[in-house]
């Protein structure tokens, strides 16, 4: 942690800046692993259990960040299931001969296999979850888990019959290091007692590059549910929100005459329990950026603040995942390149042991909620 210097900050005050992710990029549905690095070959020092899972779905490339955090938090990979064969042989470049399932029941009726991980179409997850849960094991899904109140409440349902886990891997905050970061500086009382998140987070279109389920929104869920729900997590985590409700939302078409029926911008208000958040969600990244989204969080307390750039520093500093940290004292730089991320190995335990280390169930599912809810009551905001 050093102090910044003065007039660096000034000379960089008027540049917006976000941070190059670990976890894979999120600007394309083709899996893109990170330069020079292969999949874990095992897991963390910190991984204290060993469990067996199987990936069902492969539609969108977080699986790969998906299936690196459970390999490194003592997972082994025994068997996949894609809807698209064509995802198969890139898979198993990655993480080996794995074993292709001839069918979702070979995966659900094996007793060995703990734990079910899916990046298929958002549409479908919640529906599989149940009945991996109905199945006897645990779920982890991408974001968005869930694209529908209705479903909300099945699952809501499988988790009390059933006992099992319907997690949901909110990359944005697990997976980031500099994320991880704030979260600890926020529960050692660093800026006080949070009172308000601002997350900004525009993503990079690459159309051509999409399927034809992205720009369906019964398929995705709109641009809240879908790209909201990592901000909607991370408000409730950073203010320690057990209760919240969506004060005004907005969704809508704004610049892309061309796809009318698609979201390209979203924003909603928060208020909960534990203080209030303001999000703003686009796919009006620039071409020009040399990463997916221009990522930042905000985290305002009583007696400082936190500034994350995620995925890139336009104003020069290499690679992602710098924090900034304003408090009575000054203002310091801190580089999170190296902080450890903890999600594998504790989700990992908490299936074995039952715990809810790595994420709690309820907020989870509440995080679900509010972007379902701004989604439906969403005002549209009018085209430029």
């Amino acid at each position: 942690m050093t102090p910044i210097d003065r007039r660096a900050l000034i000379a960089g005050a008027g540049f917006a800046a976000a941070m190059a992710s670990d976890v894979f990029a999120q600007s394309t549905p083709r899996p893109k692993a990170r330069a020079g690095r292969g999949a874990p070959r095992e897991p963390d020092a910190s991984a204290r259990h060993r469990i067996r899972f199987a990936v069902i779905g492969l539609d969108h490339s977080h699986i790969y960040g998906m299936t690196d955090a459970l390999i490194r938090g003592g997972g082994t990979l025994v068997a996949m299931l894609a809807a698209d064969p064509a995802q198969v042989a890139p898979f198993r470049r990655r993480y080996g001969d794995v074993k292709v399932a001839r069918s979702e029941a070979e995966i659900l009726d094996d007793p060995t296999i703990q734990l079910v991980a899916s990046a298929s179409i958002p549409d479908l997850r919640a529906p599989l979850g149940i009945r991996v849960m109905r199945a006897g094991k645990d779920f982890l899904a991408d974001k968005p888990g869930i694209t529908g109140l209705k479903q909300l409440a099945a699952v809501r349902d499988a988790v009390r019959e059933t006992r099992r886990k319907f997690a949901i891997l909110y990359s944005e905050r697990f997976e980031v290091r500099a994320a991880v970061r704030a979260g600890e500086l926020v529960k050692a009382g660093a800026i006080g007692q949070v009172l308000q998140t601002i997350n900004l987070a525009p993503h990079r279109l690459n159309a051509p590059s999409r399927p034809d389920w992205f720009w369906d929104t019964a398929r995705y869920g709109g641009i809240l549910t879908d790209i909201g729900s990592h901000q909607a997590d991370q408000f409730l985590f950073y203010t320690g929100s057990t209760e919240a409700r969506v004060v005004a939302s907005q969704a809508g078409n704004m610049a892309m005459p061309d796809r009318p029926q698609f979201e390209d911008f979203g924003d909603m208000m928060l208020s909960g329990n534990g203080g209030t958040g303001y999000v703003r969600v686009d796919w009006h990244t620039p071409d020009g950026l040399p990463t997916w989204g221009d990522g930042r969080l905000f985290i305002i307390g009583t007696e400082g603040s936190i500034e994350l750039r995620k995925y890139i520093d336009v104003a020069g500093r290499p690679g992602g995942n710098h924090l900034f940290l304003t408090d009575r004292k000054g203002v310091q730089y801190m580089d999170c390149s190296k902080v450890p991320l903890p999600f594998g190995p504790q989700f990992v335990s908490d299936v074995v042991e039952r715990t809810d280390v790595a994420q709690d169930q309820a907020q989870a599912l509440l995080a679900a909620e509010l972007v379902l809810t701004a989604q439906k009551n969403a005002l549209r905001p009018g085209r430029v």
